[in-house]
């Protein structure tokens, strides 16, 4: 194996490509249009353009990747994880065009990504499976008869595919039939296949996967297991190893079921079976046939390489380790920093500034951060939302988590919202701390850590919004009279005379504050009030319309803000909220309901916009007429573009939820 090409991009690709180089293997680069000047891209030792911007036209074009892997001379294909890496019609037209593929066989990929086969499978091998039904009959009248023999609640799943599409938890039959539609319908647009399985469904379990890697010769062993119950729309954002709720003799024995089924399949290479645990007792989800996104929590405490694994493995050598000599240290966690709000609507667009922790600060507790973000480049709305993950291997599950926490606290990426805050909200939660976290812990604990998050974010708001910005525009400069500055936060706007001086600022009003600021060599400031000192940073970004717009960080807390204060004051209001709706976000427009003169009910939805593979919609507030609409279905919007004019009165306000 001479070189490898990476049919993939972003944090997983300069993965494959810092382990390759060590092992002396030259590595080809593929990207998009959108992707042209990406860090993978400049890594590798080579780059082939696939053309194009969306998936589809690049990532997912078997065509293009076998071309490129035949004009850069390449003798092996590494998948990563995502697109085209569990698809076996790949593996195999990599093998056809008799290149090494670096992934389990064709075969095994077949085997184990049909959900219903698996669970066949499992059954065969003494696996656990949760009762359920993943018959041809796909009639809602079959499902409806399966689901009474079941029982209520019960899970729709799509039988291809994972990452929570074509889910829906069903509690009662009445929901049935709906919930078979729009699984269905979300299975076939992401999969290419609309086929379902439902199975009875446990109502508060956690999600543990096992690691599990086998070569050609016969051998199979289990890296441990990794706990990833804190999940956002059945995606994970939190994961960890190992499960504070797998003890040594649980593990042995979900260990032997997962080795079992990867045997059970004929499987080679790197994989993932996953389970819901309920106390003692795990049932089968399914098995992914690749690297997870999570590995590197594993590479922690093991202290192996996977991807130099997964290379030997696809050379045909033997594993390195028997079970025996497999051996975990200590305790490792990974979050998945996103760009997307609190309300885990993902956002694209251009990254203002970023800069990371200091490995050097993280001796006793190791941090690592795999990640692709540039500053001045731009996340796009053609991919995934993750911008990366940092890991953090201790000793102990607490000193992973505090040391977690500051690394996310001095992790700055401003110029789009990111869920860094929120993350450091999920890992101070006493629930999480005290491992008690199941799969239903955002969903039911995610509006109280929203909640505690935005009483933050207005803290901080207040105390160092004008400091920041006065800072920024007017370095710091004297003034000798105090100017009005007014400042919009979310729904609120504050104004106050300020009276800039050497070193600070003044707020006047009836309680004066006095604030010093100290320009730092990084360019964040040190802003000191009644002893209390903070270091800020802030930029302004586009988006504000006539106001300036900024997003600005402290610590843990990020928030966005306008500058009103050269406004006239009657155009500072939700007036142009109430006649407008706009793009919260960069994406392209899908589906238009809206057709002018048309009134709308609350909730009801004007436009769907996708973005990074989710569609979103956008609905005016009840008492809405539709008077104007300026945009076409295929459209690509950016932030603040205005999408729907409406003629309603002052007080009926309109805008995106």
């Amino acid at each position: 194996m001479k070189r490898i090409l990476i049919a993939n991009r972003g944090e997983i690709a300069r993965r494959v490509i810092a382990t390759a180089r060590r092992m002396g293997i030259a590595t080809v680069a593929v990207h998009s249009d959108a992707d042209a000047n990406a860090p993978h891209v400049r890594e590798a030792t080579q780059a082939f353009a696939l053309g194009g911007n969306t998936s589809a036209e690049s990532y997912l074009r078997i065509d293009k990747l076998l071309a490129a892997a035949q004009a850069t001379g390449a003798d092996a294909v590494h998948p990563g994880y995502g697109f085209l890496s569990e698809d076996a019609g790949f593996a195999q037209a990599v093998i056809d065009t008799g290149l090494t593929w670096i992934g389990p066989p064709p075969a095994a990929i077949r085997a184990l990504g049909d959900k219903g086969a698996a669970k066949a499978l499992a059954v065969r091998q003494g696996v656990p499976v949760l009762p359920g039904y993943a018959g041809v009959d796909q009639s809602p009248g079959r499902f409806a008869q399966e689901a009474e023999t079941i029982g209520y609640p019960v899970m729709v799943k799509a039988v291809a595919g994972g990452g929570g599409r074509g889910m829906r938890l069903v509690t009662r039959a009445a929901d049935l039939a709906p919930a078979l539609a729009s699984a269905g319908s979300e299975a076939l647009a992401g999969f290419g296949n609309g086929e379902l399985l439902i199975e009875r469904a446990l109502l508060q379990p956690r999600h543990v996967e096992v690691q599990i890697f086998a070569d050609a010769l016969g051998h199979c062993v289990h890296l441990g297991e990794r706990d990833c119950s804190v999940q956002r729309r059945h995606q994970k954002i939190i994961e960890e190893s190992p499960s504070p709720a797998v003890s040594p003799e649980l593990r042995e024995r979900i260990g032997r079921c997962a080795v079992a089924l990867a045997q059970g399949a004929g499987y080679v290479g790197a994989g993932t079976v996953e389970f819901l645990l309920e106390g003692q007792d795990f049932f089968l989800m399914e098995m992914n046939t690749r690297l997870q996104v999570e590995h590197p929590v594993t590479e922690a405490i093991t202290g192996l390489d996977l991807v130099e694994w997964q290379i030997r493995v696809a050379r045909g050598e033997a594993l390195p380790l028997t079970q025996d000599q497999v051996r975990l240290d200590g305790h490792a966690i990974e979050v998945r920093l996103c760009a997307e709000d609190e309300n885990y609507v993902p956002h694209a667009g251009r990254i203002a500034h970023f800069s990371q922790p200091a490995a050097s600060s993280f001796e006793r507790a190791p941090l690592r951060f795999d990640h692709a973000i540039v500053a001045g480049g731009e996340v796009t709305p053609y991919y995934d939302a993750m911008l990366g993950k940092l890991i953090v291997h201790a000793d102990t599950r607490a000193g992973a988590i505090d040391a977690l926490i500051v690394a996310l606290a001095q992790t700055a990426v401003l110029g789009l919202p990111t869920n860094r805050g929120f993350l450091m909200e999920c890992l101070g939660d006493a629930r999480f701390r005290n491992g008690e976290a199941l799969i239903s812990f955002l969903p039911e604990h995610g509006d109280a850590l929203r909640q505690l998050l935005l009483e933050k974010e207005r803290t901080m708001h207040v105390r160092y919004g004008l400091a920041a910005i006065l800072n920024v525009n007017c370095g710091g400069l004297p003034c000798a009279f105090a100017a009005p500055r007014r400042l919009a936060h979310r729904d609120a706007v504050t104004s106050a005379p300020v009276r800039q001086r050497v070193g600070g600022l003044q707020i006047e009003g009836d309680a004066p504050r006095d604030i010093t600021v100290q320009p730092e060599p990084d360019g964040s400031l040190r802003c000191t009030e009644e002893g209390l000192c903070e270091r800020v940073r802030a930029v302004a970004v586009p988006g504000g319309g006539g106001a300036q717009r900024w997003h600005a960080q402290a610590g843990g807390v990020d928030w966005w803000f306008e500058d009103l204060s050269f406004l006239p004051v009657a155009g500072t209001g939700n007036a142009l909220a109430a006649t407008e709706l706009k793009a919260p976000f960069n994406g392209r427009v899908v589906r238009i309901s809206a057709r002018p003169g048309q009134p709308f009910a609350a909730g009801e939805a004007a436009v769907v916009i996708e973005s990074m593979k989710l569609e979103h919609s956008l609905s005016p507030r009840a008492g809405a007429t539709v008077a104007e609409v300026l945009v076409e279905v295929g459209q690509q919007v950016s932030p603040g573009q205005v999408l729907l004019r409406f003629a309603v009165s002052a007080g009926d306000a309109g805008g995106a939820k």
